[in-house]
């Protein structure tokens, strides 16, 4: 077992290490943001966190700042208005392709891939006061939340409830918000699209019984085929509520850097995000596939930051082509 002399005197050699090794700050920025989303979502919690950890390793200032998600992430992060951010593989392919609601025909090309952070679960959450133990018992007409305009959860939720038959009246809101609307009557259903485990849903648990409904084996695979997710299993762990494994799909998302920053800087802070993996668990457990194995979920759609794709693939022997590598 480590003396506390030794400890303090092994962090001290470590902070000294980092030091020098990221002695040249040509460009950096005085400070920065990272684009998240709203609060009561695992977003806020998990890009605020990383946020603060950069900002204290690095001797700059930073923070999250509360956004509208996903699709206005690769917006602030492509005009620079955020120096960093975090999006969902669907609305990045969207944005990268001129296609987003947020901006129709502009290519947020200037966005760049900077570290794999987690799948985002597509999830159904009621009062169990309501009855609702499936997606095909939603009643007709039912009011139901999706989450912050313009977030992966309401580009694609109402999209997939469309494709399974539901019929509902469309809301939108923060994540806590829609979850005190939910305790109060005013909705009948939360869809969340949202690392798990979602605040607002831990937080539900605790104030009343909810129920937390699956996708159906023949659902799952409706919305497999429809649209781009991939089979998940919210594990039986990550909620009081869960008895089982609950059948899911989801979305894998990714940090990402403005183009134009200096490549010693995002290297830096990828350094920082991927050599501490108990660090980033414990600012959210979502962080638990933030792991360098994991840079290969980006499948080629957003193209990477030079000095990101340098240190995976020095550091976790990625192979990453040269033409999905940002050129200045």
């Amino acid at each position: 077992m480590k003396t506390p002399a030794i400890i303090v005197a092994t962090a001290l050699l470590s902070q000294a290490a980092f030091a020098d090794g990221h002695e040249d700050r040509t460009g950096w920025p005085e400070s920065f943001t990272v684009a998240t989303a709203s609060q009561g979502g695992t977003y806020f919690a998990y890009g605020s966190g990383w946020a603060n950890l950069v900002a204290e390793e690095l001797g700059i200032s930073g923070g999250g700042e509360v956004t509208g998600g996903p699709g206005q992430n690769m917006a602030l992060v492509h005009t620079g208005d955020a120096q960093f951010g975090m999006t969902t593989m669907g609305p990045a392919a969207e944005a990268i392709a001129g296609e987003s609601p947020i901006a129709p025909g502009l290519q947020m090309t200037n966005s760049c891939a900077m570290f794999p952070m987690y799948q985002t679960p597509f999830s159904v959450t009621t009062l169990a006061s309501s009855g609702i133990t499936a997606i095909a018992e939603i009643p007709e007409g039912a009011r139901i939340g999706f989450g912050p305009a313009g977030s992966t959860s309401d580009t694609y939720f109402p999209r997939m409830m469309d494709t399974l038959g539901v019929n509902y009246e469309r809301r939108n809101g923060s994540w806590s918000d829609l979850g005190g609307q939910l305790q109060d009557g005013l909705l009948d259903v939360i869809a969340f699209a949202a690392g798990v485990p979602v605040p607002a849903v831990s937080q539900l648990e605790v104030q009343t019984d909810v129920n937390i409904i699956e996708f159906t084996a023949e659902e799952q695979a409706t919305i497999m085929e429809a649209f781009p997710v991939a089979a998940y299993a919210i594990a039986e762990s990550t909620y009081s509520t869960l008895q089982a494994d609950a059948r899911s799909v989801s979305m894998w998302n990714f940090a990402i850097a403005n183009c134009d920053l200096p490549n010693s800087f995002v290297k830096a802070v990828v350094d920082i995000i991927m050599s501490d993996n108990e660090r980033m668990m414990n600012i959210h457990k979502a962080a638990r596939t933030t792991v360098p194995e994991n840079w290969d979920k980006n499948g080629g759609v957003i193209a990477w930051h030079p000095g990101a794709a340098e240190w995976f693939i020095e550091n976790a022997g990625a192979d990453i082509p040269a033409d999905q590598i940002h050129s200045k």
